[in-house]
């Protein structure tokens, strides 16, 4: 069954299964709202990393050893967000093919970045897999797809045995969305999706401006520390030391906004998120001021 709701069905799922002694698995470093409101039913958050030695994406092998009698939900997002991480279709098989040992386990795919890949990767979307139907929902909507963020468009599809108590909690937690967004949401979905493939291809082209400009920093950085004779030096384009402090130093000092690893998860610590979401002309402008910041702090 369909009904409306991105963010609202988020809550609903983790609102169904969440309860004390219950767990609920949930991608770490991710969206922060997932921990919040498993915090708020009093059910257990049990992180399931997402390491920089996978890409980014989760680990079949280590998500269902984390699987307990206990477990009433497994939260997954690919793409991920913040980290981007697209996990793999061998990856995703393994992990279905696993929760054939736990048939209780719901499964809440949040997969509203599905357009969002980039160097050939390719997206696997769980409805796919007709072993887990019946205890998988399914989440997506407009808002990055189609830049309609602000709109409040999103989607769930629910399984027919649990769409009754869905209906029930969502008269509580959706809004009517306005008829001029909802005939805008439909002109984007029968539309051209050229625009689409633009978008992300300019995305794409920012993301290798961001990638690029961090290696120069990187690289400058280490001529820097080897011509001051320095006995240990380590520096990476993606691993920041104490990332809510730089974070914050580098807003006040240099006027470029990011965010600290953490503020995504336990296992966001010693990383900080870029945004690229922005013009390249804003995004050169912001390397500058990074690399300039950084590069003072080294000499100090």
């Amino acid at each position: 069954m369909i009904m409306p709701g991105g963010k609202p069905t988020m809550f609903m799922s983790i609102l169904m299964f969440g309860e004390p002694g219950a767990d609920i698995l949930y991608p770490d470093p991710g969206f922060p709202i997932y921990r919040s409101m498993i915090e708020f039913t009093g059910a257990r958050p049990v992180p399931v990393p997402i390491r920089e030695e996978n890409g980014f994406a989760f680990s079949a092998e280590e998500t269902l050893k984390l699987i307990t009698p206990q477990t009433r939900l497994l939260i997954i997002n690919s793409p991920a967000n913040p980290t981007g991480g697209v996990t793999p279709k061998a990856e995703v098989d393994k992990l279905v093919a696993g929760l054939e040992k736990w048939p209780d386990v719901a499964i809440m795919s949040d997969e509203i970045y599905d357009h969002m890949v980039y160097d050939g990767e390719t997206h696997v979307c769980l409805l796919s897999y007709p072993s887990i139907r019946d205890r998988l929902i399914l989440l997506n909507g407009w808002s990055k797809t189609y830049a309609m963020t602000g709109w409040r468009l999103g989607y769930a599809v629910w399984p027919g045995k649990l769409y009754d108590y869905a209906r029930k909690l969502a008269v509580n937690l959706h809004s009517c969305v306005n008829a001029s967004a909802q005939y805008a949401g439909l002109a984007a979905l029968k539309g051209p999706q050229d625009e689409v493939r633009k978008m992300v291809a300019e995305f794409d082209k920012r993301r290798k401006v961001v990638v690029e400009g961090l290696e120069q920093i990187a690289r400058r950085l280490l001529r820097d520390a080897q011509r001051a004779r320095s006995t240990r030096s380590r520096t990476s384009s993606a691993r920041a030391g104490r990332p809510r402090r730089s974070a914050s130093s580098l807003l006040e000092d240099a006027g470029v906004a990011i965010i600290g690893g953490p503020d995504f998860g336990i296992l966001g610590e010693g990383y900080v998120r870029l945004s690229y979401a922005n013009s390249t002309e804003n995004i050169l402008k912001a390397l500058d001021r990074m690399g300039e910041f950084l590069s003072n702090r080294k000499a100090a």
